[in-house]
């Protein structure tokens, strides 16, 4: 058996042995290493192959898994391709051909590799979204202040190929590991690069919380910490961080990442936000942080396989719990705070369809709550190969 014969016969074994749950990159690992006989290059190549395949969606409903995967790599891949030449030569041939042309050739839609653009919201394009789906994003660190010089000299000694975008951002292809390099929290963060820019308004108004000096945040919905170790570096260490998550185990995670990071944590506790608002007692924040748990369809370039098992009826059960825990939080905002809303959703029914939600049931004359809309922003990932972001920031205007 050639090698290719190789690579594509175990891709589509990898593929009908998947059924969704666990993370594709975790099926792939642990498939490929009860299998001695493939080296790290044959690995990345069958990875690809499994990728290729989930990238189109549901595009071929009616080809095998060993057809769609080749219309996948031809659809992904911009360069002659030897298995594509072994394979498909025709198609090869054609491979420099545009993104429309090539959906021309193949006899399908974008539609057929996105099938829920009529979700998106209004301001993501969905050619470009689609498009971007096709490609793995790039790996961006965030450097922690002061930290700049040391960072750049380490990629430098470390002779890793690196692009520095922005002045504390890092670029990087996705083979290339950091962690032996540098000391991660510490020195830098592993952070997309719109996930870096969700707490932007925090730098564009620097004089909003000026007779503060603390600031109380909370990030309640914390996860692994990001947006923690973010609003510090934002806010130039002066807040008193308070964070939460619906698992025991994040947060005990979490602590020891903010030790990493230097930075003191007030109070930490488990809290289910889509229930109630037990444990927040009558506390009030200038800060709240509410990255919201949501369908995380601006990532799924990263993880197509999201896509391929993900039933549109989900949307809905991430909007009603998004309702919730927005209901519990929103009221715990200090006068003049400000309430950071967050996704990583392209979809309309999680990000503008919550602007209005807030609207109508926290705005000024509605509620006790009073808050107004200061700024809202879709971070598109398909123009700069990350992911795509949605943020809206409130403020509370009276009590």
């Amino acid at each position: 058996m050639s090698r290719f014969h190789s690579h594509i016969t175990s891709a589509t074994k990898i593929i009908n042995t998947y059924s969704g749950g666990k993370p594709l990159a975790m099926h792939i690992k642990t498939f490929l290493s009860s299998d001695k006989k493939f080296g790290s290059k044959d690995r990345r190549a069958i990875a690809s192959l499994c990728y290729f395949y989930y990238r189109t969606g549901r595009a071929f409903p009616t080809l095998s898994v060993e057809e769609k995967i080749l219309n996948g790599l031809f659809l992904c891949e911009h360069k002659s391709n030897d298995l594509l030449q072994h394979f498909k030569p025709v198609l090869n041939e054609k491979i420099g051909l545009s993104f429309n042309e090539k959906l021309t050739l193949l006899q399908i839609s974008e539609k057929n590799i996105f099938p829920l653009i009529d979700e998106l919201g209004e301001d993501v394009n969905g050619t470009a979204f689609t498009r971007s789906f096709l490609q793995q994003p790039k790996v961006y660190l965030r450097i922690r202040p002061g930290r700049k010089q040391v960072v750049i000299d380490k990629l430098n000694q470390a002779k890793l190929t690196f692009e520095l975008i922005e002045e504390n951002c890092v670029k990087l292809d996705n083979n290339i590991s950091v962690d032996k390099t540098l000391v991660l929290n510490k020195e830098m963060v592993v952070q997309d690069f719109n996930s870096q820019k969700v707490l932007d308004y925090l730098e564009e108004n620097p004089g909003h919380f000026t007779k503060e000096d603390k600031i109380s945040v909370w990030d309640c919905c914390a996860a692994s910490g990001g947006k923690s170790i973010l609003v510090y570096d934002k806010l130039n260490g002066k807040i008193k961080l308070t964070v939460s998550d619906i698992r025991e185990n994040i947060l005990l995670n979490l602590g020891k990442r903010l030790q990493q990071a230097g930075i003191n944590l007030n109070r930490s506790f488990v809290a289910d936000l889509s229930v109630g608002s037990a444990g927040i007692e009558e506390e009030t924040y200038s800060v709240i942080i509410c990255d919201a748990p949501c369908t995380g369809s601006g990532t799924w370039s990263r993880s197509p396989e999201q896509l391929y098992y993900f039933d549109k009826k989900a949307i809905e059960g991430y909007v009603e719990k998004q309702q919730k825990i927005v209901s519990n939080t929103i009221n715990h905002l200090k006068v003049n705070g400000l309430f950071f809303y967050i996704t990583c959703s392209v979809f309309k029914k999680e990000n503008e369809g919550m602007i209005e939600f807030i609207k109508k049931n926290f705005a000024p004359g509605g509620a006790a709550t009073n808050v107004s809309l200061l700024k809202t922003a879709y971070l598109k990932g398909y123009e700069n190969e990350a992911d795509t972001m949605f943020v809206a920031v409130f403020t509370k205007t009276n009590s």
